[in-house]
């Protein structure tokens, strides 16, 4: 079952089809039908632009939430992904490259990070 959770895109898709519909419509069969698509269409689509948007993970799914386990190339140093969420709760992933250990932590990215599983230091940044 679909989520209409959208209804901004939806809005803007409807009224850009209902738009070009219209002005098929208009030019090939019938000119009143074609003109009251053209209107809805552009009803919809400034209805669209007139709606704010909400594009947020719930906290359940931001909980559940995990980065793609796939295997990072040695390029000379250690390498590791970092991911942190942007909705509340922040919450950090961290992907050791050379062990493959995830690990997921509160809050955002820590200042300096060593591998729990390899004990391997992954970065360090350091005050100026």
């Amino acid at each position: 079952m679909t989520s209409v959770r959208n209804k901004r895109e939806n809005f803007l898709i409807s009224g850009a089809a209902l738009l070009v519909l219209g002005a098929m419509f208009s030019f090939g069969a019938d000119a009143m039908m074609g003109a009251i698509m053209g209107i809805a269409g552009i009803l919809c689509f400034i209805l669209g632009m007139t709606l704010g948007t909400t594009l947020e993970m719930s906290p359940e799914a931001v909980a559940k939430w995990k980065p793609s386990m796939e295997a990072l190339p040695d390029a000379g140093r250690y390498m590791y992904r970092v991911d942190v969420t942007m909705d509340n709760p922040i919450q950090s992933t961290i992907l050791c490259g050379p062990c493959g250990h995830l690990e997921k932590i509160e809050g955002g990215r820590p200042s300096q990070y060593s591998c729990t599983k390899c004990a391997k230091q992954l970065w360090l940044d350091e005050e100026e």
